[in-house]
This record gives structure tokens, sequence and C-alpha cells, in this order.
């Protein structure tokens, strides 16, 4: 079958024998790539997920260390991890999941000056970061590189999925199409300042893995241009549709923001 080995038939043998992934299907992915920001709470499954279906080249960035607090919800490290970075750790597990995954490693800050250049490597992005700063960065770099985001939030029991794709135009909104502006410091609380529930972070982790892997093989429905909310205290799902705002700063009608100068 195509170019796998017997172990990696066997490996993916339920993604094969889905007709909508196939062994077209595994290969591609073999040969994808998907840049994962942040290895914290929504980056663990995420990054779990991804490596196992055989994500064939996964970027992490994150320039943080394991605490002991984080292992309530990250479950990709381990207290043996605890002051390691956690690019290091998250690359140590995906390898003894798969070592089909080439895991690159980037330990810095996402900033304006860095991440065009991070995320021209890389087919799909992932939004695993919990401050809006970043979270926006995200938005208008993939926009401007024309790269799909996938972009997840949480918070308390509460979490948000959505990806963006307005580089390909109407009718794909960007992220500013629902949130123009971030929010005024101290406003919203992080997941540090108001908590959360850590197995929320694997519900909406995994369901973030999902999405990624659709657009990475072009199967069903894109969450482009829908924005799903998760109340787990609710066990309840909704899906709003989101329109592209034609006033929006930067994928609208009359853009202002044509680069990454507005950003800190």
């Amino acid at each position: 079958m195509l170019d796998f080995s017997d172990s990696q038939i066997e490996r993916y043998a339920r993604h094969i024998m889905l007709k909508e992934v196939g062994g077209e299907g595994q290969s591609r992915l073999l040969r994808s790539s998907v840049l994962v920001v942040g290895a914290g709470g929504l980056g663990a499954p995420l990054l779990l997920y991804l490596a196992a279906a055989g994500v064939g080249r996964i970027g992490v960035v994150d320039h943080d260390v394991v605490d002991l607090s984080n292992l309530q919800r990250q479950v990709v490290h381990d207290t043996g991890s605890i002051g390691q970075p956690k690019v290091d750790s998250a690359a140590a597990r995906l390898k003894a999941i798969n070592p089909d995954v080439v895991v690159e490693t980037h330990r810095e800050r996402l900033t304006k000056a860095n991440v065009l250049d991070l995320l021209a490597k890389y087919d799909v992005v992932a939004d695993g970061t919990d401050n809006f700063a970043t979270r926006f960065l995200l938005n208008d770099s993939c926009f401007l590189a024309g790269k799909p985001l996938v972009s997840a939030a949480m918070l308390r029991f509460d979490g948000q999925l959505s990806t963006f794709k307005a580089h390909l135009g109407h009718p794909h909104p960007c992220y500013r199409c629902i949130f123009r502006e971030p929010p005024p410091p101290g406003m919203i609380p992080s997941c540090s300042e108001g908590g959360v529930l850590g197995a929320l972070a694997g519900t909406m982790g995994s369901l973030q893995s999902v999405e990624v892997l659709k657009e990475l093989l072009g199967i069903g429905d894109s969450l482009s241009g829908r924005l799903l909310m998760y109340s787990a205290l609710e066990t309840s799902f909704r899906t709003v549709k989101v329109r592209r705002d034609p006033d929006c700063p930067l994928c609208g009608e009359h853009p202002t923001y044509r680069d990454l100068s507005h950003h800190a």
C-alpha cells in the first residue's frame, strides 16, 4: 500500500480503513506539517493526537518550563519533566508515541519579529496560547502569510473553537471579524487568574486536533465561518455562524492593517 512499511500499515490501520482518509490521506498526513503555538493545556492533547495521527512534522513554540501547577491539565508533561523546557518535554513524549514524526522545537516567545519566519515552514497553524496579545498576533500573521489557523480558548468551565482562513477571501472571516481588538488588560482573567477545569483542556485540545486533521486532509465541513462554544457544566455545544466583517481592519474591504507594525 503506497510506500508504507508493515509497521506503518499496522499503526495507521484505523485511519486507512476510513474511506475519507485511506492510504492516500494517511500518506498526506505523513507529508504534512503543523505549527503548534503553546505546549500547555490546549497544546498538550493537541500535540499528542497530531503525533499519534502521523502528522509528519510538528513544530512546537513555547518559551516556558514545566511547573508542578501545569500537571493538572498539561498531559504531555509529567512529574519528571518539572523544570524542563516545555518544548523539550513535549518533544520527548511525541517521539515516544510515534517515531515517524519529526518534532521541531522553538523555545522562544512568539513576536512580530519572528512569527512570519516560523509560519512559513508549516502547512497549518494551531493556536493553543492563553493570552490575547499572541492570539491577535497569530490571527494577523496567518492572514498575511496565507496560512489556515485553528484557534481554541478556554477559561473555567467553558471553551471555544474556530478555524480562520480569511486569506482565501469571501466568505471566510478572521478572528478580528468576531473580536475586533484585544480587551483592556485585566478585563478577562487568564486561566492562572480565573482557574480552569483540567479535563476541559483535553476536550478542547482534542476537538482542535480534529479540526487540524480535517484541514490537512481536506475533508468534512471546515469550522471557518462558525464559532463552536462548549459549556462543561451544562454539557452543551452551541455553534454560531460568523460572517466576514467588511469593516475589519485586517481582512475587510478597506484594510488598514497591512503588516504587523500595529503589534507591540
